[in-house]
């Protein structure tokens, strides 16, 4: 028999062959479709991708605004004279000031401010226009709401400037001599709250809303999500427990948690940034309670939605972003177009925030906070009714 000759295969081949045992496109796209179809099939990841930077763009561009115009403002004036009227209608035309509130007497218009109905109190006292021809120099008593300092300060900050600018053209003729020189008025401005104006007085209180609301969320709503990735929700499931026993052994614990962080943050501003208390320690408490009950319901919701934990934090990500930006914490409410403000009256944390400033810094009353109370409660009913309606009974 014939000796069959054996080809060895060519160098080239054999240096190919070599290289694919370590790295092959063919491998890598096969990977890179699977993972493709993997993301299709997975929705709310692919809305993430697509619709975080549009909120983000969206957020930033039309609805953050540092610098808030027409803020509603009180006035309390004894005489209507002409120079009077120059001086509101300056403060009106200067677009700081919306002059809605009228008001007749001290007490009302400090109570609109307590409340937050009104940012200004402009008060114009009796015979300043008399005085003010007899070169006296009256007083102007601007009164301003500074929980939250950046919302006012360029109003304030321009106030001499504009009330100059009033009186240029109402100082001619023999009150010429008045025109020049020194302002011939006195604006006393007085800003409550917050005298000195410290940033660390408004973020800190709002810090315990926006701490809350991360880690309540987050943390309740792995909890279903967690179960069913494990495979314990069978044994959940096998329990004779109604789905509101299940719902509240599930948040109950939550709550506690969200309490040990509230002593922890208001212990740390009492000592590190001497934040003060003027309202009641249990009125804020009880308040809190209401807040951090809503937002475990609700990561309890979100638990009854998501199918994995990864959808979970994305979902959290989702509601956490317009809280943080709309509620107020980062930028004056007042600022942001009306649209905008809709959406923030409808996040729990626009009104926690209001509720625990007042009582931290204005030392407010249980009927001063009622109006931001109530929407609080009505969230957390839905929200209640909702997880409820939600929670499935079987694994399919």
């Amino acid at each position: 028999m014939a000796d069959v000759a054996i080809r060895e295969p060519s160098a080239p081949k054999v240096a190919r062959r070599r290289a694919g045992r370590f790295f092959s496109w063919s491998r890598v796209v096969a990977v890179m479709a699977k993972e493709f179809i993997q993301m299709r099939r997975d929705r709310l990841t692919f809305a993430m991708i697509i619709g975080v930077p549009i909120l983000q763009l969206v957020l930033f561009g039309y609805a953050i605004n540092t610098d808030p115009k027409q803020l509603p403002t009180a006035v309390i004036v004894a005489d209507f004279g002409p120079i009077e009227r120059a001086i509101l209608g300056a403060m009106e035309n200067s677009g700081y000031f919306a002059i809605d509130h009228q008001v007749d007497s001290e007490a009302a218009a400090r109570a609109s401010l307590a409340r937050g109905d009104v940012s200004y109190v402009i008060t114009i006292p009796a015979g300043f226009q008399r005085a003010l021809v007899r070169g006296e120099r009256p007083q102007l008593l601007v009164e301003a709401d500074a929980t939250d300092p950046t919302a006012t300060a360029n109003a304030l900050g321009a106030l001499n400037e504009i009330v100059r600018t009033a009186l240029l053209s109402e100082t001619t003729g023999p009150l010429a001599r008045l025109a020049p020189g020194m302002l011939p008025v006195d604006v006393v401005i007085h800003r409550r709250y917050n005298p000195e104006g410290i940033s660390s007085y408004n973020i800190v209180p709002g810090l315990l809303g926006v701490i809350l609301t991360m880690t309540t969320i987050l943390m309740t709503s792995l909890a279903l999500t967690r179960e069913a990735e494990r495979g314990t929700i069978e044994n959940l499931l096998a329990m004779p427990a109604r789905p509101y026993e299940i719902m509240a052994g599930k948040i109950i614990p939550y709550i506690g948690f969200g309490f040990t962080q509230v002593a922890v943050i208001l212990i740390a501003g009492q000592l590190l940034f001497d934040v003060p208390m003027h309202g009641s320690l249990v009125l804020l408490l009880g308040v809190t309670l209401l807040f951090i009950a809503t937002y475990v319901t609700l990561g309890y919701t979100i638990s009854t939605v998501a199918r994995s934990q990864m959808q979970a934090m994305q979902m959290t990500f989702f509601i956490f972003l317009p809280s943080i930006l709309l509620s107020g914490f980062m930028f004056p409410f007042r600022g942001m177009p009306d649209w905008a403000q809709a959406i923030g009256e409808v996040i729990p944390l626009t009104h926690f925030l209001r509720v625990v400033r007042a009582i931290m810094l204005k030392g407010a009353t249980a009927p001063e906070i009622w109006p931001n109370v109530w929407p609080l409660a009505l969230f957390w009913a839905a929200m209640i009714a909702i997880a409820l309606l939600r929670y499935r009974r079987t694994l399919d």
